[in-house]
């Protein structure tokens, strides 16, 4: 049996263009698993092995490794910073055990930053924090400190301090050992030597120690006193209070460096292994049963206990469907069956691979701990648990946003039309939050997303992986439909055509919800007037109707049916009658009851070089914005903002354009607002015509 105490899974998260990739290539390159290093601005990387994502130089698919630094084997992570594909990051988040969160020495917290923060925080993940880029121009590392500490309400414990800035960023002081680690300019990461502190830093390194110190012993209450009676608790003793903190997710050790000229990395390593949990101190998943019920058992990390074990991500490559599993007890050997509790059915484990990037090696059993993937699963997809057919148990599902943009598309001839059926299923099954649909009406299929990028991605990826040429029609708002007023009503549905009738009459009223309440069913009959069991089927009724709203067919949310009487007939009611006594008096009330178009809303936040704020506020205000603050920083402004997302088509080109090219915005969405009555009219109007036309 492996040592468990001797793993590390991990995930490096961050905004878009911190550096994350750069820094796993730096990792990879000192624990020697690639002997040359690819730069992403080259689009080389050995991590971003996607056309789309070395051509854009970002991430965004998760990719998966495995190495070894000081007999610890790390399973690591590399995650997407772009907005559109945070459910990469919530997903990997779910099953690592801990992570090092990379900030760019310049930009600082940045937008993604914090969502990337705040999931880390749901899911309660240790984190060591790694200042990067502090050999770029306006790098202020304590700047950084600092935002962590108001924008994120962190507790950052400063373990290195940098020596020099910008083009003069030399290396670093480890705080512990109050030793100076400095490299020379072959970047090469292994030429360094470790010297003395630099004489002008020493005040600087005295007054950051004792605050690591202070806070550090605030761990332990034996350390505590001792060091209150003017005793110095040993570098050892730090270290274990540290770890302590970390795993509470009370400190977060902080690093800086420069991943690009190989400056910092180790003391990163190091405190990977010297602060991050084992698999072993993480608190255990949570299970449920089949229903759903949590059964107040856990998931323990131990290989001697049952399966249970949690498919995090689907991949589709050329040798076919890979499924990365983080197992959390119990072990997997090939050629074994385990159940999947989602279909109910059970799978027999293949070959067994553990990745690095897009090559790998194959084994033939992995354990609690592990971070595997797994060749030739059916029916597995993102979520799913795999557990010991003999010992059925759930783990805690994930939870995936619904999507808010859509797009109709259309193969460009009969040969693609086959193929695009085969890429779009693996495509769903790659990304839970990439949603496809018939439209009924016309035959077309539409590609439901996050945003314009993602589906612009998916769009790339159909046509390059896949070879499906298709044409892409305009972006469409998921608009939804809600009601404003109360009404009482009645319906009948009484239907006499020789043999057995229909019936069924309810009394009931409609109210408008709680927005995001979705759809609320209650009866208050009495008296047996509508016997219990055709309760379902009225509440059936109204659920299917729900999809199609009486304004201009979007879905309509949020609103409350009371049932309050009725009436039955001994031979002719049925669940059947009911069901559709619901359905029509679904299309009889709800016009009565102030029908309202609503749009979804996006939490915007912007970057802008301070020259141009005027302008982007302005150009906000324009697209219905409403601005929530604006916070100036050394090397810009940052506006948040809400505005309709109907609005939002095309913004990065023309923030770029207002900014020359130096603004960023990302873009996440809030919630749904109704619309005002010209927009309302002018989408209804719209997609009436556009329905007609089908």
């Amino acid at each position: 049996m492996t040592d468990l105490s001797h793993y590390r899974n991990i995930g490096i998260f961050a905004h878009v263009d911190a550096g994350k990739t750069t820094t796993t290539e730096r990792i990879l390159k000192l624990t020697g698993k690639i002997h040359k290093l690819g730069e992403v601005h080259e689009g080389e990387s050995t991590m971003d092995f996607m056309d789309q994502e070395a051509e854009r130089g970002i991430t965004i698919q998760s990719a998966a490794t495995t190495c070894f630094w000081k007999d610890h084997r790390f399973n690591i992570i590399d995650t997407p910073g772009h907005v559109d594909f945070t459910i990469e990051v919530y997903r990997s988040l779910k099953v690592l055990d801990g992570g090092v969160g990379v900030f760019c020495g310049s930009g600082g917290v940045e937008p993604q930053s914090e969502t990337n923060w705040r999931y880390a925080n749901d899911s309660k993940v240790a984190r060591v924090i790694y200042v990067n880029k502090l050999d770029r121009i306006g790098a202020d590392f304590y700047r950084v400190v600092k935002q962590v500490e108001n924008v994120l309400g962190a507790n950052p414990i400063v373990m290195t301090l940098p020596i020099g800035t910008e083009d003069k960023f030399v290396g670093v002081v480890d705080l512990l050992t109050e030793k100076a680690w400095i490299w020379d300019n072959s970047g090469d990461p292994l030429n360094y030597e470790i010297q003395d502190i630099p004489s002008d830093m020493v005040e600087d390194v005295k007054q950051w120690r004792a605050e690591l110190i202070e806070k550090a012993v605030e761990q332990d209450d034996d350390v505590m006193e001792k060091y209150l009676e003017g005793e110095e608790p040993d570098i050892d003793t730090l270290k274990r209070c540290i770890r302590k903190g970390t795993i509470e997710l009370k400190l977060f050790p902080t690093y800086c460096g420069s991943s690009f000229k190989n400056k910092g990395v180790q003391l990163v390593l190091d405190a990977v292994v010297d602060y991050l949990p084992s698999p072993t101190e993480v608190n255990p998943q949570p299970e449920v049963d089949l229903e759903g019920n949590e059964t107040g058992n856990f998931a323990v990390v131990d290989p001697n206990r049952p399966l249970r074990a949690l498919a995090f991500k689907i991949m589709d490559d050329r040798y076919g469907a890979l499924t990365f599993i983080r197992i959390y007890s119990g072990q997997l050997g090939k050629g074994t069956n385990v159940l999947n509790t989602f279909t109910g059915k059970t799978e027999r484990i293949g070959r067994i691979v553990e990745m690095h990037a897009d090559s790998r090696e194959e084994v033939e059993s992995a354990q609690a701990g592990d971070i595997v993937a797994v060749l030739g699963m059916k029916n597995v997809q993102t979520g799913h648990t795999l557990c010991d057919p003999k010992d059925p148990a759930t783990l805690e599902p994930m939870v995936f946003p619904d999507p808010v943009i859509s797009m109709a598309v259309a193969p460009k001839d009969k040969g693609a039309s086959e193929k695009l059926g085969v890429a779009l299923g693996k495509m769903i099954q790659e990304d839970p939050s990439f949603r496809v649909e018939t439209d009924i009406d016309s035959g077309e299929t539409i590609l439901k997303g996050m945003g314009e990028l993602h589906l612009d991605i998916k769009v790339d990826i159909l046509r390059r992986t896949h070879g499906v040429d298709v044409i892409v029609g305009k972006p469409q708002v998921a608009y939804r439909e809600t009601i404003t007023q109360r009404v009482e009503d009645s319906y009948t549905h009484k239907k006499q055509s020789g043999g057995s009738g229909q019936y069924g009459k309810i009394d009931y009223f409609i109210e408008p919800g709680e927005p995001g309440s979705g759809f609320v069913f209650e009866s208050k009959v009495v008296g047996g007037n509508v016997p219990k069991e055709y309760w379902p089927a009225i509440q059936k009724g109204f659920e299917l109707s729900m999809a199609k709203g009486v304004l201009a067919g979007y879905p309509c949310l949020d609103f409350k049916v009371t049932l309050v009487d009725g009436a039955f007939h001994a031979v002719d009611s049925s669940a059947i009658a009911f069901e559709i006594a619901a359905k029509a008096a679904y299309r009889q009330s709800i016009p009565k009851a102030g029908p309202q178009l609503i749009e979804p809303i996006m939490k915007i936040d912007v970057f802008t070089p301070e020259d141009h704020v005027g302008d982007v506020i302005g150009d906000l205000n324009r697209r219905r914005g409403m601005i929530k603050s604006q916070e100036a920083g050394v090397t810009g402004v940052r506006i948040k903002a809400e505005a309709p997302l109907s609005e939002m088509f095309g913004y990065i080109g023309d923030l770029r354009t207002m900014t020359s090219g130096r603004g960023q915005f990302s873009m996440e969405f809030s919630h749904y607002l109704p619309c005002p009555k010209n927009v309302a009219d002018e989408v209804i109007k719209e997609t009436l015509e556009r329905n007609a036309k089908k």
